[in-house]
This record gives structure tokens, C-alpha cells and sequence, in this order.
């Protein structure tokens, strides 16, 4: 008898032990952890997504009732009170946190266990891919209506909602036309202290351009040589022609600001004596021209490029408590479908027909910005977007030379 006891313990221990084994290595060989796998298998979200049902997601989302959502932007609160007008049935609570603390925010709270957020929205394109979305932090959804509207460099590895762009401007008083053909003049002594910018360490967008120009060091070590007929001299520890940029503008006098508005002000302020300073801003500081009657000129075209794009990614957080709504509410971020390019969009653009046809996109909907979908046209005031030479930013390299192009920053500016 005891003899039996003691057989069918270890009949018992042995089956434990194998279940325990087989279901880690059922966790280790999913796609996700084990409780974001039951998850993303009940919202129908990630590898479990199949065909989109809206009349089906809607009835959820409202039955859901609320979404909660993390950005970068602070206009996105405007985003959520009519977005609970369209559906009164969801409260929108939104925390606008600035794209380091929304990083921030997230990855603390899920480490601890935690998921309250249902969006997670901001640019920052090196963290968002590779610590949200390739950590399983956030997974992509891309609406079904909209996957025909959105080139795929918009759609994957992240959904872009919105585009905007790191441009240069001078001051169109005093100049007839574009004062330089080719970035590197900048360099050149007659610029000197008459480049200013945002402080890129305390502006992700202007971080990024600049990793974006190290990053292209074989094209801007083309540009020199076409403007001076030369192979470009590195100078001491620089390793490329992109860092030798950087390193020349900061050893001449470059201008650093911790204001965009100031920035935009320095070139096209009226009334300036002498050379008035070019300006690396945001494109959409633009309007500035119309709201503070500046005389900024976008400088293009311009060797080797005229802009560089950066994106505002959306994606739903994992293991939203709300999943649908999520869904929802990406949907209404992108605006009606129903807009082609020949719908008549009427300013102002938050206001109205044109709210109305906007939907998520009216409040970034502005000059120097740009949606994902190919068939909204240019905001108007915007329409040079179209014809100058961008660069996109990159992931890898904003991820991966960020630091050092951050490091260096830092080096070089304090000499």
C-alpha cells in the first residue's frame, strides 16, 4: 500500500513537472508573453487580428466606455473632447506628457505590472520602434479602411498619424531668393553666429534631424564635394563627413536656443540691419508669417536636402483595458474616409465642415504638417512640402547613433 502511495506521488510530481515545462516552453515559443498572448487573442489585436469588423468594434468600444490615452501632444485632449461628441458613449481621458515622459510613463508601469493606457501616441521614431513596439510594449493597428490611403512606410513597423519636418528659413526682407544653394555654406565664415537652432538635447525633433544628417554622411560628403570640387578633411575624431557638418557648425558660433518661436523669430523678424540669421526649425513654425506677420522663406532647394521628415507614430498599448475603443479612436485619428483630394477642406480647420471631415487630424492639421494618406491634400501655406527633397528619419539610426550623436553635441558645444 505504501508502496503504491509513494508511486503515484511521483506519477503526480513527474506529470507537474512536465506541464510546468510545457507550458513554458508554449510561453517561450508565442510570439508574446503568456498573459499579452490571452490578450491580444481576446481584443483581436497583433498576430490574432484578422478581418476587421467595425460594426462589431464600435458596439464593443462603447461598451467599453472609456479610452486613456498617452501622448506627446497637448492638443491631443482637444482630440478626445470630439471625439466623445462622435461617440458620447466613450470618455476620452487624456495625459499629454511630452515624448520623453510618455516613454517614460509607459515602460515604468508596465515593468511594474501595470496597464492603464489604451493609446500610446508620440514621435521620438528610434524609441518608439525598437523599446515600444519590438519590446511588445505596444502593438500596431492599422484601421482597415485607411491600409489603401497609407503608403506601407507609413503603416509598419508603427502607424504614423501625422508628419511634420526639420526645414531651414531665412528672411525673405532682405533676401530676393534662397542666400545658399548648399548646407555646408553654413559652415563657411560669413555664417558665422548666423545659424541659430532649437537646442537638439532638449528637442527630440531637432535631435533627430541631426542624427538623420550624420547618418547620411555619404551624401553630405558628396554635397562638399560639389560645392568645393574636393574631397572633404575630416577633422581630428570625427569620424564622418555628417559629424564634420555638425562639428563645423557648432565651432561657428551656432546660435542655441531652448525656444522654437525664438529660432523662427531670428530670421524673420522684420525690419533687420546686416545679415539676418537662417533658422533650422519646424516647417510648421511657418505660420508664424500669418499669426506674428514674420517674412520667413523656407531655404530650398538645397544641397543634398531640403528637409528632414519626422513622424508622430500611434499604436495600442499592451494589454489596453479598453481595446476597441482603441481601435476607435485610431480610426478617428486619421480623419473621415471619405476624403479624397478633390474634398474642399475650408479654414479654419478646427472649426466646423472642416472639423467635421478632419475628425482626429484637425488639430494637426496645419501649415508645414502632413497626413499618412495620400489623399489628403497639403494644408494650405504648406504646398512646398511636395515638391522638396525630404529625408525620413530613420529608426536604426536614431536608435542606435542618437547617443553619440548626442555625446558629441555635448562635447563640441561646450568648447
Amino acid at each position: 500500500m505504501k508502496r503504491n502511495i509513494l508511486m503515484i506521488c511521483a506519477i503526480m510530481l513527474l506529470g507537474s513537472a512536465l506541464f510546468a515545462s510545457g507550458a513554458k516552453e508554449a510561453e517561450e515559443s508565442s510570439v508574446y508573453p503568456q498573459a499579452m498572448d490571452e490578450w491580444a487573442k481576446e481584443a483581436k489585436l497583433g498576430i490574432y487580428e484578422g478581418e476587421q469588423d467595425w460594426d462589431e468594434i464600435t458596439r464593443l468600444a462603447k461598451e467599453e466606455g472609456e479610452v486613456i490615452v498617452y501622448s506627446a501632444s497637448s492638443r491631443m485632449s482637444a482630440v478626445g473632447e470630439e471625439f466623445s461628441k462622435k461617440y458620447p458613449e466613450i470618455k476620452v481621458t487624456s495625459y499629454d506628457l511630452g515624448s520623453v515622459k510618455t516613454f517614460e510613463k509607459t515602460i515604468s508601469e508596465q515593468e511594474a505590472n501595470i496597464f492603464n493606457a489604451d493609446i500610446i501616441t508620440t514621435g521620438g521614431s528610434g524609441n518608439f520602434i525598437y523599446d515600444l513596439v519590438e519590446k511588445n510594449r505596444v502593438v500596431n493597428f492599422v484601421p482597415s479602411m485607411y491600409k489603401d490611403m497609407i503608403p506601407l512606410e507609413y503603416q509598419e513597423p508603427a502607424l504614423v498619424r501625422i508628419l511634420e519636418a526639420m526645414v531651414l528659413m531665412y528672411n525673405s526682407e532682405i533676401h530676393d531668393e534662397a542666400p545658399i544653394k548648399n548646407i555646408w555654406e553654413l559652415t563657411e565664415e560669413k555664417y558665422r553666429g548666423k545659424v541659430v537652432i532649437k537646442d537638439p538635447l532638449a528637442s527630440l525633433s531637432n535631435l533627430m534631424g541631426v542624427v538623420s544628417i550624420a547618418g547620411h554622411a555619404d551624401e553630405m560628403a558628396a554635397a562638399y564635394k560639389r560645392l568645393y570640387g574636393e574631397d572633404i578633411t575630416l577633422s581630428p575624431g570625427v569620424k564622418n563627413a555628417g559629424f564634420e557638418w555638425i562639428y563645423r557648425l557648432l565651432h561657428n558660433d551656432l546660435i542655441i536656443s531652448d525656444s522654437g518661436g525664438t529660432v523662427t523669430g531670428a530670421s524673420g523678424k522684420k525690419g533687420q540691419q546686416g545679415l539676418p540669421p537662417v533658422s533650422i526649425t519646424t516647417f510648421t513654425y511657418l505660420r508664424y508669417n500669418r499669426t506674428k506677420d514674420y517674412i520667413n522663406e523656407l531655404l530650398f532647394p538645397l544641397d543634398p536636402f531640403d528637409g528632414i521628415i519626422f513622424p508622430t507614430y500611434t499604436a495600442i498599448a499592451r494589454q489596453a483595458p479598453h481595446p476597441n475603443a482603441a481601435k476607435l479612436f485610431t480610426a478617428f485619428l486619421l480623419g473621415d474616409p471619405s476624403i479624397t483630394l478633390d474634398t474642399e477642406i475650408p479654414e479654419p480647420y478646427t472649426e466646423g465642415e472642416a472639423l467635421e471631415l478632419l475628425q482626429g487630424l484637425a488639430p494637426y492639421y496645419e501649415t508645414g504638417s502632413k497626413s499618412p494618406r495620400s489623399n489628403i491634400a497639403t494644408p494650405n501655406g504648406g504646398e512646398a512640402w511636395d515638391q522638396m527633397n525630404m529625408w525620413l528619419v530613420n529608426p536604426e539610426d536614431d536608435w542606435y547613433l542618437g547617443p553619440e550623436v548626442q555625446d558629441f553635441w555635448m562635447q563640441e558645444s561646450s568648447k
